[in-house]
């Protein structure tokens, strides 16, 4: 084959956080718009949240403000600057300090971050699962509907975590600043 008949090898074009962030600030994307920006690459959200989804999220969040408590706060779906190339936006974030101290910018990182996985659990344990590592976050859930389980993962090192766990209903899982235990169903619909 010719070469001037040869196609030309495929370019990707990754974004870093700062360019990213511009885009959202000139309205090239907006917040209606379902993607975030993982390592480089802007990847979009897998399917819209059914009703457990949603609902899970509202439970995990009552659940962890009662474990941290003072001095600590959840966000729901808001983006986390992890590194320069990824603004990921969990199911939930939980962050020291309060909403205002963030008026600046987005967290630099999180106490905890939980994803409901139903049709994204692929992406939350393996890319997702990656970067949280890589970039030092000492927990990680997963709320696997699939499986009807939580999946928690800590300390982290290089991109994977050291202990990982899969707590069932009747079980409990110990997290936040005074160990407070949560009830595994409690997360669950």
């Amino acid at each position: 084959m010719d070469t001037a008949t040869q196609p030309a090898p495929v370019a990707r074009f990754l974004w870093d956080a700062d360019r990213y962030e511009e885009a959202v600030a000139r309205g090239i994307f907006t917040t209606e718009d379902p993607i975030e920006l993982i390592d480089g690459e802007i990847i979009t959200h897998m399917s819209p949240q059914k009703s457990p989804h949603g609902i899970v999220i509202d439970l995990v969040v009552a659940a962890v403000e009662r474990a941290f408590g003072t001095g600590y706060y959840s966000r729901e779906q808001q983006p986390l600057r992890l590194g320069l190339l990824s603004l990921p936006e969990p199911d939930v974030a939980v962050v020291r300090g309060s909403p205002r101290d963030y008026l600046g910018g987005h967290p630099l990182n999180a106490e905890l971050v939980v994803e409901v996985a139903d049709s994204s659990l692929a992406i939350d344990r393996g890319r997702k699962l990656r970067l949280y590592a890589r970039e030092g976050v000492p927990e990680y859930w997963i709320v696997n509907l699939v499986d009807d389980c939580v999946e928690v993962y800590r300390q982290p090192e290089g991109e994977a975590y050291v202990v990982s766990l899969t707590c069932r209903r009747g079980g409990t899982i110990a997290t936040g600043p005074h160990a407070q235990p949560l009830a595994v169903t409690d997360l669950l619909p």
